[in-house]
């Protein structure tokens, strides 16, 4: 099979995968109780203003022309409207993707920087204090609930010592950066820094600890090969031979997981965001949960499933061009 035929059956299922997603959140809403006339309007409105409420959303409607008519509005980009604030649910998304996105890639970071070097010396000092401890860490790391990590972090770092505060962050980073351009004061990038820092640990923890273990095994693998031995016996220093050769090796299945865990990541933020009280997707989730807000909880979650099939997708993409094998799969 080629890359582009690969490629075409990805696209194909990732539409699929979308369609289950849309075609789930349309049932639960169309089986969850209650009236949504009811829950659109203000409490103690008459039975017509109900009615023509109904009439006005196409609630009374049979429920199969209303899941096409849903259908046909997300393929034209329509989600369409908050019951309860009456705004546009794709305006209510867009508005929040920044935020989740700063702490996804901020989660990311944390692990690329705690986990790759974490791994290296794992793997290079096998079954010494270094090695131990590195397996510890990745235990505990990928055993350990997000949601009691955070509420720790908060109680020792936020509470006891307060180092770092853990309300909801002042300033994004879209307006810290455009401060410091225009004005040259780095105030609001370092109070961004400081607000992100306990929840880009708690969302990254799992993900540090998985890199961890991926970038151990791989540099294990990959030191007992032949090129090794005879990279070292034509006189290579041990540190150009780990870093340069076993450690580019070694990366190509990691940025593959990188890539698919940055979906993982987006969806992953619920809990974390909630914790924090973080604006981002997540807890907007929660909110729309909490008031039975059907549309704007529709509409998160199929946003957060394209944006995880369109990277998934990306990913393959990049791994097909790198390794041609994979179309023949």
């Amino acid at each position: 099979m080629t890359s582009a035929k690969f490629l075409v059956r990805r696209l194909l299922q990732g539409i699929v995968v979308i369609w289950g997603v849309v075609t789930i959140m349309f049932g639960l809403r169309a089986v969850s109780p209650g009236d949504p006339a009811n829950l659109m309007l203000a409490e103690g409105a008459s039975d017509a203003l109900i009615q023509q409420v109904r009439q006005e959303e196409g609630l009374d409607q049979p429920i199969y022309v209303q899941y096409f008519d849903y259908v046909q509005g997300l393929l034209v980009g329509d989600f369409g409207y908050s019951w309860r604030s009456n705004r546009e649910v794709e305006a209510m998304v867009i508005e929040r993707i920044p935020a989740t996105l700063e702490l996804a890639v901020a989660a990311t970071i944390v692990a690329i920087v705690i986990a790759i070097p974490l791994g290296v010396i794992s793997a290079t000092r096998r079954n010494e204090p270094a090695d131990y401890g590195a397996t510890l860490f990745s235990l505990l790391g990928i055993s350990t609930p997000n949601f009691w990590l955070g509420l720790m972090l908060i109680l020792v770092l936020g509470v006891w010592a307060g180092i770092l505060p853990t309300g909801r962050r002042p300033v994004g980073l879209a307006e810290a950066i455009m401060t410091f351009v225009q004005y040259g004061y780095a105030g609001d990038l370092v109070t961004w820094v400081r607000y992100i820092t306990l929840p880009a640990i708690t969302l990254g923890t799992y993900f540090t600890a998985l890199i961890t273990r991926l970038t151990r095994s791989g540099m294990v693998d990959e030191l007992g090969k032949p090129y090794v031995t005879a990279s070292r016996a034509k006189g290579l220093p041990n540190v150009l031979v780990r870093y340069k050769h076993v450690l580019r090796n070694t990366m190509i299945p990691i940025i593959t997981v990188l890539g698919l865990q940055l979906g993982t990541l987006m969806g992953g933020a619920v809990i974390t965001e909630t914790v924090f009280n973080w604006p981002g997707l997540g807890l907007r989730l929660i909110d729309a949960l909490r008031i039975r807000d059907w549309p704007l909880m529709q509409g998160i979650v199929v946003f957060i499933a394209i944006a995880f099939v369109s990277i998934n997708i990306f990913v393959d993409a990049i791994y097909a061009s790198l390794d041609p094998r994979v179309g023949d799969e």
